[in-house]
């Protein structure tokens, strides 16, 4: 997934839940002031993207447009790093 358009740092409104999108196709998830909440692999197709943690714990989402994510009822918007 090198060089993956919808790599790089995903971002609430309030700024609280962060997904950065490696372009290898792991993740790390941070929630509020835990920088490494959770940590796994995201898989992308089309516009639907599946993220697995390390535990085994799964989910989704939907990417709207180039720089908005739909997961898990939470709207996340693409952010410069």
């Amino acid at each position: 997934m090198t060089d993956h358009p919808y790599a790089g740092l995903w971002v609430t409104a309030d700024g609280r839940i962060r997904h950065e999108l490696l372009p290898e196709g792991r993740y790390v998830e941070a929630r509020g002031t835990r920088e490494r909440a959770y940590t796994g692999r995201y898989t992308v197709t089309g516009a639907h993207i599946d993220y697995v943690d390390d535990t085994g714990f799964t989910a989704d989402g939907d990417f709207v447009d180039a720089d908005t994510l739909h997961h898990a009822g939470m709207v996340l918007t693409r952010r410069a790093e």
